[in-house]
């Protein structure tokens, strides 16, 4: 466990200089952070920008562009399509809790998401697991949230 707090402490420190001190919105720290391209592009294809931008707080896991690029071919640009964007809404909405959950507060449990499905959140081996995802950095504070990034895509049961 101590191994883990380290962690944790490391990443904050590590997420405070790569994303500087001023505070933005979880949108614009996305946006601002260069490896969230095809995740604010799925935000505003869902017209989900808004809410994102909204008084929260939410508790957001981000998957990064190399998380994207893991399924298969065609996926992110089918569900990019104006006709899918409820799926594309679901997906996403999946990837949010309401409230502010920071790294110190994760214990094993399950997480209502925005979605309104369930997500597995599990603390082992000195890792955090959102379902199949791992949180490779935590607690990006945003004015409105926080960000939790991980490796995979989340997709909620059909």
């Amino acid at each position: 466990m101590k191994k883990f707090i380290a962690s944790i402490v490391t990443l904050c420190a590590v997420s405070t200089l790569s994303f500087g001190a001023e505070k933005k919105d979880i949108v614009d720290t996305a946006v601002a952070a260069g490896n969230f391209k095809t995740l604010v592009a799925a935000v505003k294809a869902a017209g989900l920008v808004d809410t994102l931008k909204g008084p929260g707080p939410f508790t957001v896991f981000a998957p990064t562009d190399e998380a994207f690029a893991k399924l298969p071919e065609g996926t992110v640009e089918n569900l990019l399509k104006p006709e899918n964007k409820e799926k594309l809404t679901a997906i996403l909405t999946y990837h949010v809790l309401s409230g502010k959950v920071m790294a110190a507060d994760v214990k094993t449990m399950e997480a209502t998401t925005v979605e309104g499905s369930k997500a597995m959140v599990k603390v082992a081996d000195d890792k955090v697991m959102v379902d199949k995802a791992t949180v490779i950095k935590t607690d990006i504070e945003a004015t409105n949230g926080v960000i939790h990034v991980i490796d995979t895509v989340l997709m909620p049961a059909e």
